[in-house]
This record gives C-alpha cells, structure tokens and sequence, in this order.
C-alpha cells in the first residue's frame, strides 16, 4: 500500500525567550550523573492533538496563547533556553551557560496529509513524522575549540480543521524523561489555564546540582570517558535518511495480560525449587519489559531451525529514577538528570527457551530490585559497558517508562491522541507509556524493518494467547 505522503509549509520561525530580565546569567556545572548523557543523540518526542479548528483559528487564538506561556514557563525552566560549552578536552568539564537573550528556536508549519493515519497504531512508514520534528541550530565552534550546542528546539504543526502536532528535540545531558515531562507538563498547564502561574509555583523546578554529593570520585571517571570518546563525537543532531525499509507501530499489553503474565510468573516460582531462596520482583514493568525481550529476540530469529551457539549473550538495558533511592536526599523536582543505568544479560538459548520470560524476569526483577538499595552499585563502569554492549550488537534498550504520565500532557485541548518518541528509528531503542485507553495497560513503541515488524507481530500475538 503506498504511503500517504505529507507536505509542510513554514509560516512562521521566531525565537521564545523567558520575559526580558527574569532570569540572571546563570551557570549550571553538570553532576556525575549528567555527564554519561554527553555521549547521547537528541531526544524526539512529538504530542499529537486532535484541535478540529481552522489554522486562521490557531494563528489568531492559540498560538499566542502557546508562545506567551512557553516564555512564562522558561522563565522556571531557563536551562533549556541555555547552551551547553564544551571546553577542550582535558581542561575544564562542560557546563550549562544561561545569559539574558538566549532563547529556544520556534517553528511554526502548516501541514497537508492524513492525520488519523499518523496516530494510528499500525505500521507506518517512519520517515512520515520526520516531517514534524525540530532540528537543532548548529553548534558554535570558537577558535580555542570551544563548542557551544544549543539545548531545545520546538516546532508547532497545524492540521487543519484536524489536528495539532507539538514537537521537541532536546539534549538528554539537561533533562531526564522525569525532568523534561515536568516542563512539559507545567507549560501544559499554564496554556490551558490562561498563564495562571499558582501551576508552576506548587512545583517549582529544582536546580542546584550540589545536591548531587559524588564520595566516589564518579564525576571525573565519567569526564575522562567522555574526553577519551569525545573527539570522535560529532554533531549528528538530525536523522538519517536510509529509512526506506523502516516502519513503526505501536502495540499495547492490555492490564488483562500484564496480570496474567504476573500470574504466570508466580506459577513458575512455586514450580522452581531455585527459587526458594529469594522471592521474585514482579512489577508491571518487569513483566512488560520482560515479554517484549523474548519476543524481539524470538522474532529475530522467526522460521530459523538452527539454533547454534546458544551461550551468545543477550543484554538488555533500561534505567532507574533515583531521586528517592540515593544515600542523600534529592527534590522530587529535581531538573537535571538522576537516573542509574542498568544492564542484565542472558544466553540465547534462555531467551529462545520453553521459560525465557520467566529467565527474563529473573535478571530484570533482580537489577530493579538491587536499584532500589544500591542505585550506584557498579557506576563506575556505566558508560565502558553501555559502550562494550551495544558494539554487540545484541543489546536492546529502553525509553521512556509508563510512569512519565505522557497522557497528562493537556494544553487544553484534551489528552494527546498520541505521543511517539521519534529517535528510536535511529536508536533502535523500545519506546514505553502509559496507555492512553487502558487504565494499567502500557503502549510499547517499535521501529523495525517491514520484514521484522512482521515477524514481530506474529510472536507477540501468538504469545499474548499464552496469557
């Protein structure tokens, strides 16, 4: 079936600053747990919205209204209107710099196309929301090599008579999805509520980053990664174009399933002996987690009878909030980044196994539950094994969590049709949310060939059967 195609139209590329003298210069040093994030791509996300208004309508009532409260809402959220510098390697570390004028790119577009066709679920060519994503302004190299990279970047897309699309690229290295959602959310509601600023000052944006206590030494272990693999690091800000093959679809583990998937797990303990030693950590993001592992793993190798070299390892990685599981305290509103990063692995021939959820499990459960006590166990090596895992090849990774609450992201136009994290055609990565028409369900993102996105499908059916 041939694409729909899409075209856009600019009608409008300014810049939003916080109001004029609200915020002093400010400079932000990074935190140990910032720096891994160096070495990170943008984030993409994009909030669809249905807004069934003509764009006369939008120019005139709602983006006004959108612009304004942006600023107001930069005004608490300043580091993203900020720049990162980046010094030379080995002389000073890299820190957010805010100065009064600095501001965050905002394109406005008018767009033609099928809008139900891009909030469907079903696989659609991934090169078609590319159309609605930010670019980043180039960085700015001084002669001492100094480079300053801008932070956010924001397009506006209008369907008319359908549909707004709100977009965002930004550097993970300034906020985590904890953090970002915390803007976005307080920009939300401060557009929906007419600029009534009581919003943002019962949650007020946390940004001290003394805070963050390092009594191992992890800030400069981390800095000399990053300078080690720094000068192989480039500013690919924008997405590749090699996509002619790719697609993406949503699927969604219904709360039905997630719980007969947790009985199911249950059931297995009581018939493994092993297991009396310790009893099992079984969340709703374990066992999502979990299911979607075994069946990427068993769709990559769908129809093959030869299953040689069992032991090759398979990883999988995802992270922990630790705002709350540090030996310090840190603000729930804590803007910046606080997250550990966790690895597991397991053999092929575990995952491919009569009870490779269960084996799935294990390992997930038993990282959660260890992030949990001891969040820094191990983060020394963070960033060597993110790097000596993914030159596998066989590593799959997470992003976002059903407890970011994208659905509660209202500008006043209701709950997004749909949200979708557009780096992963590039990442790789799953994406995960809550549902948006399931209480306790969660949607689960893909970008995969067409071929594979077949295969995909046809286990993760076939598997929900089991539950």
């Amino acid at each position: 079936m041939a694409q729909p195609l899409y075209t856009v139209t600019v009608m409008e590329q300014s810049q939003v600053a916080p109001p004029p003298s609200s915020v002093p210069a400010t400079t932000i040093p990074l935190s140990f747990f910032d720096i891994p994030w160096l070495l990170c791509r943008p984030m993409q996300r994009l909030f669809f919205y249905e807004a069934p208004q003509p764009t006369n309508y939008f120019t005139q009532a709602i983006l006004p209204t959108l612009k304004h409260s942006l600023s107001l809402t930069l005004q608490r959220f300043f580091p993203l209107a900020a720049n990162l510098v980046c010094p030379p390697p080995q002389t000073h570390k890299p820190y957010i710099l805010y100065a009064e004028g600095n501001s965050v790119p905002f394109t406005v577009v008018e767009a033609a196309g099928d809008f139900n066709h891009l909030v469907a679920s079903y696989p659609r060519d991934v090169r078609e929301l590319h159309h609605f994503v930010p670019q980043l302004p180039p960085t700015h190299v001084s002669s001492d090599k100094t480079r300053v990279i801008p932070l956010m970047a924001m397009q506006v897309t209008v369907f008319p008579n359908e549909g707004i699309c709100i977009g965002i690229t930004f550097c993970h290295m300034a906020a985590d999805g904890r953090a970002f959602h915390h803007f976005m959310k307080s920009w939300a509601s401060l557009c929906r509520t007419g600029g009534d600023l009581t919003c943002l000052d019962r949650s007020p944006p946390f940004h001290d980053r003394a805070v963050m206590k390092d009594p191992n030494g992890l800030e400069q272990n981390f800095l000399e990664d990053w300078w080690n693999w720094g000068s192989a690091w480039t500013d690919d800000t924008g997405l590749i174009n090699d996509f002619a093959e790719k697609v993406r679809a949503t699927f969604v583990l219904g709360r039905a399933h997630i719980e007969g998937l947790k009985q199911w797990v249950k059931g297995q303990c009581m018939n493994k002996e092993a297991l009396e030693l310790e009893p099992l950590h079984v969340s709703t993001f374990v066992v999502t987690c979990a299911f979607i592992w075994v069946c990427l793993i068993k769709s990559q190798y769908n129809g093959a009878s030869d299953f040689s070299d069992n032991s090759e390892l398979f990883y999988f990685a995802f992270v922990a909030d630790c705002r709350n599981r540090l030996k310090f305290p840190v603000p729930s509103t804590y803007f910046g980044n606080c997250l550990a990063i966790c690895i597991v692995a397991l053999e092929k021939g575990e995952l491919l196994g009569e009870t490779g959820i269960f084996e799935a499990v294990k390992v997930i459960g038993n990282k959660v539950r260890q992030s949990e006590t001891e969040a820094l166990r191990g983060a020394e090596t963070w960033l060597l094994d993110w790097k000596e895992k993914s030159e596998t090849g066989t590593l799959v990774t997470v992003a976002g969590s059903p407890r970011l609450g994208v659905y509660e992201t209202d500008f006043g136009w209701g709950r997004p049709k749909k949200s979708e994290v557009v780096h992963i055609d590039v990442t790789g990565a799953v994406s995960l949310a809550e549902c948006r028409d399931e209480e306790g369900g969660i949607e689960v993102g893909l970008a995969l060939s067409r071929k594979n996105i077949a295969h995909f499908t046809a286990i993760w059916e076939q598997s929900l059967k089991l539950f």
